[in-house]
């Protein structure tokens, strides 16, 4: 998100970086169409060119491709564990029909599923329903109600296999908005890219301020600069989903309540960005289309891969934009406060 700075300059900030089940990159491979079929019944050919191409999908089917082929077994099959009710399906859909199509089957199953038909041979290979298992592909899981005792124990099953897991569990708790701020503290990057320092001053310049709440003189002194100027911080919890962060009295309220407590250490404070806002039209399905004020917030697919230490594929795969209402303090797409977006160059 470009962060408007007090000469009036833009400069991009980061919001923070999802490692499980990253939504969107079926759709928005499908929202280019979308917008370039609209500008062109406008008679508007020349602005659907500047369309920005994007396919996601592909891109991240690539890297569940590329896991799949390094656990070098052609008949295993890919399992993408699924929420009971999933709204969202036409989305991961996208990403499953990309890897039929190299010949990659999918099987969704639930995390009961695991627990009921799963199983590991001695040499820790996963079976579900009897099928061998090359990759599991996290589509549920990244919130705490996912988790009851048997789910966690089919996590367990899973983790303790030889199928290559995405995300494994340390990769997902790398994501956790503590880990972010930790990132944030001096010295950090430069122990993670030693002898890089333009390296690191370019990542830290996109750091927006990000502050421990952790008991002790840190934590209080956060407490105090956010209850005596609110409106400049948000509250982040370590959750992901949407629709969790705290602001103005609320966020107010929350830090009354926590500040001594030893919950606090489970939140973390961050520096509010505050884009410029724009017109647009937001279409949404029982309200009428109407140009408000919107802010966007732009998101980066990328493709990871290793085989223990060794770096495999490490690659930009796409682009998700997200646009809502500056009315709306938080929540995304799924909380049905955002729409999805494409880029217009200019």
């Amino acid at each position: 998100m470009f962060q408007r700075s007090a000469d009036g300059s833009p400069a991009l900030k980061q919001i923070e970086i999802n490692t499980i089940s990253a939504s969107f990159g079926g759709l928005a491979s499908r929202t280019p169409a979308v917008h370039r079929h609209v500008l062109s019944v406008l008679s508007k050919t020349k602005e659907a060119g500047k369309i920005l191409s994007n396919n996601p999908s592909k891109g991240l089917a690539l890297g569940i491709a590329k896991a799949w082929e390094l656990y070098g077994s052609p008949n295993a099959l890919v399992l993408l564990i699924a929420q009971e009710k999933e709204r969202n399906i036409f989305d991961q859909r996208a990403i499953e029909n990309e890897l039929l199509a190299r010949n990659i089957h999918v099987i969704r199953r639930t995390f009961e599923d695991i627990s009921e038909k799963g199983s590991l041979d001695q040499d820790r290979r996963l079976f579900v329903d009897g099928q061998e298992i090359a990759v599991v592909y996290f589509r549920d899981g990244y919130m705490p109600r996912q988790y009851s005792l048997q789910n966690w124990e089919a996590r367990l099953l899973l983790e303790r296999s030889h199928a290559a897991k995405c995300p494994d569990i340390a990769t997902q708790l790398a994501g956790t908005k503590k880990v972010q701020q930790e990132l944030s503290r001096p010295g950090m990057l430069e122990m993670l890219l030693p002898g890089q320092p333009e390296a690191v001053a370019r990542l830290r310049a996109t750091f927006a301020g990000l502050y421990s709440l952790d008991v002790g003189e840190e934590g209080d002194q956060a407490i105090a600069e956010a209850l005596a100027a609110p409106s400049r911080f948000v509250l982040k919890p370590q959750r992901e989903g949407g629709g969790n962060n705290l602001y103005g009295e609320e966020m107010v309220q929350a830090l009354k309540q926590l500040k001594d407590s030893e919950e606090r250490a489970s939140y973390i404070l961050m520096e509010k960005i505050e884009p410029e806002p724009f017109e647009n039209c937001l279409l949404r399905p029982g309200s009428p289309a109407r140009v408000v004020q919107c802010i966007s917030e732009l998101g980066i697919f990328g493709v990871y891969v290793r085989q223990e230490k060794t770096l495999v594929m490490n690659k930009h795969v796409g682009h998700l934009l997200r646009t809502k209402a500056i009315e709306h303090a938080d929540g995304g797409v799924a909380a049905g406060v955002a729409v999805l977006d494409n880029p217009y160059p200019v």
